[in-house]
């Protein structure tokens, strides 16, 4: 009945990671049939290994169940170096926040910070951000393309400007690691760090970003190399030039 099965039509349709296994002088699994399959499952990897018996969990089991272990370790690390995308980060955060708080006081400042809240969500819906996170007085998003993070980055520091606060922002392209709603990686740092040196109401981007948007109506004024903390080497910065 085993061998009346006839899987060969479908085995284009798997695109998950397999390992197919067979013994070399196992007669209901032959080495033929075990290395026919493979070759049909796109990226398959077939391994054979001497002995007669057909079920794994007799003969010389041990060495069956190596190949396994070390097949799904492979898979994890790579899955691990797939689970990267390209994005750029943006970060803002209100100047002065601290004395903006003393100044308005615990009440004042929580409903300042809402509508705050209120505007850059805002923005980041028309520019098709993803929000990652909220630090209280500034903001970590993605965005699939640098441009629509120029963009929003200025639309963002426009619009709180009538409710008497200025922000800065820090703009980076890299590959980022995904972790659940997360974001890691040395471009989450760098994108931080740029934030940090930028001043009031200053739009601070990396040679990354302004070299993938070159050609777009967004000019760019040089701030000269800086080294940023924790990351090596020294990166040329530029900050959005005002309208």
């Amino acid at each position: 009945m085993n061998r009346g099965i006839d899987v060969t039509h479908i085995l284009p349709a798997i695109h998950v990671p397999t390992l197919v296994v067979s013994r070399t002088e196992d007669m209901a699994f032959t080495s033929q049939q075990g290395r026919a399959i493979a070759e049909g499952i796109p990226g398959a990897r077939f391994i054979e290994h001497p002995g007669v018996d057909h079920f794994f969990w007799v003969g010389e089991g041990d060495r069956l169940l190596e190949e396994v272990h070390r097949f799904v370790n492979e898979i994890r690390v790579e899955e691990a170096e797939l689970d990267r995308v390209l994005a750029t980060v943006m970060f803002t955060d209100i100047v002065g926040s601290t004395r903006k708080a003393a100044e308005l006081g615990d009440h004042g400042w929580l409903a300042l910070v809402g509508e705050h809240d209120a505007k850059v969500r805002a923005q980041l819906g028309r520019f098709r951000g993803r929000e990652v996170d909220n630090a209280g007085d500034g903001f970590l998003a993605t965005f699939d393309g640098p441009i629509r993070a120029v963009r929003c980055a200025m639309a963002v520091r426009d619009s709180v400007r009538d409710l008497g606060i200025e922000l800065r922002a820090g703009l980076h392209t890299g590959e980022v690691e995904l972790d659940g709603e997360k974001v890691r990686g040395i471009a989450v740092h760098i994108g931080s760090r740029i934030a940090g040196l930028a001043g009031p109401s200053e739009i601070l981007v990396s040679s990354t970003v302004k070299d993938l948007i070159a050609g777009s109506a967004v000019a760019f004024e040089e701030r000269g190399q800086h080294g940023l903390k924790g990351v090596p080497g020294e990166w040329r910065l530029y900050a959005v030039a005002p309208d």
